[in-house]
């Protein structure tokens, strides 16, 4: 009896814990908005391509290596201690000019000419469909989703769990009246999880919107997509906003590749770069930049301030925790490169950025 009694809770546990799996994947585009995928230069064979080919999956012969990192250096690829939080950023949002505060890992609001705009935004305590495995937060959020100030505009990069979340996104929806701003086939994720069609704008690469006064271009990225095993029947990309007078560059995810020059030629010169600069590998250099890659996608998009994104919260690659940080400073001092890399929840004023003070070398392995 009691061995039925524990077998009984353990299969209530596990169907407790994949009950919300199903909906976790995201739903599958029909009708118009597979016909606009259809047609998309970048659409064929039944799923999307990069410009410039590469692979996502490591090849067989990184696989002992990766494994021998896993299981020895897992102490490095934490945080030595506590990452210190800004719950009340001293820095007060531009009125009229550009701020932005990093919330962790790809999670960015940036304030631009009154207006705010949040990008990729995951308030999950996993980047993955399920709530007991995958990866687990390194540190907390700074701020409470329901304390975020009003939304002009949310932008999804791509459809991977550390961009795409769907606790996240039910709640946003239900808290405001924000625009959801996504690359091709998206929002067929985002009705089945809520979220209105009168509220969400699905991009191809060089096609544009306005919202709130804003220009919102969808730009190319190195990358791929999927929420299950079946990859790249969503698009992914990188996203312009431009005001009257400032223009920021989000990244989302992507390797490096000789677009960002023509989107800096044909956008830029921009105020803002956010760049992704963790979880690269040498076996997957396709995907993921690394730090000196993310200067090189600055220069080429003509960047003023960069602020890193893609690092410190959750471990995705078996680098050190601190290295993305320490190898960006040293390749931005070494090519004059305006640098800013706040704490998780401060707020950094485009025109007038703190010099840096190296807090994440504390934490080090």
């Amino acid at each position: 009896m009691g061995r039925l009694v524990v077998g009984g809770l353990a299969l209530a546990a596990a169907g407790w814990a994949l009950k919300d799996i199903p909906a976790e994947f995201g739903g599958r585009a029909t009708g118009e908005r597979l016909a606009r995928m259809l047609r998309s230069p970048r659409f064929r064979d039944g799923v999307f391509h990069n410009t410039v080919p590469g692979s996502y999956t490591p090849p067989v012969s990184s696989v002992p290596g990766m494994l021998r990192e896993l299981i020895f250096n897992r102490d490095a690829r934490l945080p030595a201690g506590p990452v210190p939080l800004v719950t009340s950023p001293s820095t007060p949002p531009s009125a009229a000019g550009l701020s932005v505060v990093w919330y962790g890992h790809a999670t960015t609001l940036v304030e631009i000419e009154g207006r705010r705009v949040l990008f990729d935004p995951v308030w999950s305590e996993r980047a993955s469909p399920s709530r007991l495995v995958g990866p687990r937060r390194l540190h907390p959020l700074p701020t409470p989703l329901a304390d975020l100030p009003a939304l002009d505009a949310i932008v999804i990069s791509h459809d991977h769990y550390d961009h795409l979340d769907q606790a996240t996104v039910r709640a946003l929806t239900a808290a405001g009246a924000a625009p959801f701003l996504v690359p091709l086939g998206i929002g067929a994720h985002l009705e089945r999880w809520g979220v209105p069609a009168s509220r969400i704008v699905e991009l191809d690469w060089e096609e544009e919107t306005s919202v709130a006064g804003l220009r919102f271009v969808a730009t190319a990225a190195r990358h791929f997509s999927g929420r299950t095993l079946t990859r790249n029947t969503t698009l992914w990309g990188s996203w312009v906003v431009a005001g009257a007078t400032r223009r920021v560059f989000y990244a989302g995810d992507s390797g490096y590749f000789d677009g960002y020059a023509g989107i800096g030629a044909a956008h830029g010169p921009f105020d803002l770069t956010l760049m992704p600069i963790g979880a690269y590998s040498p076996a997957w250099p396709d995907i993921h930049m690394d730090p000196e890659e993310a200067v090189n996608a600055h220069l080429d998009l003509g960047g003023r301030l960069l602020l890193p994104v893609h690092w410190a919260t959750f471990t995705l690659a078996v680098h050190p925790w601190a290295e993305p940080a320490d190898r960006l400073w040293h390749e931005a001092k070494a090519r004059d490169v305006r640098l800013a890399i706040p704490r998780p929840g401060d707020r950094v004023d485009v025109d007038d950025a703190p010099l840096l003070d190296g807090w994440w070398e504390l934490l080090g392995a």
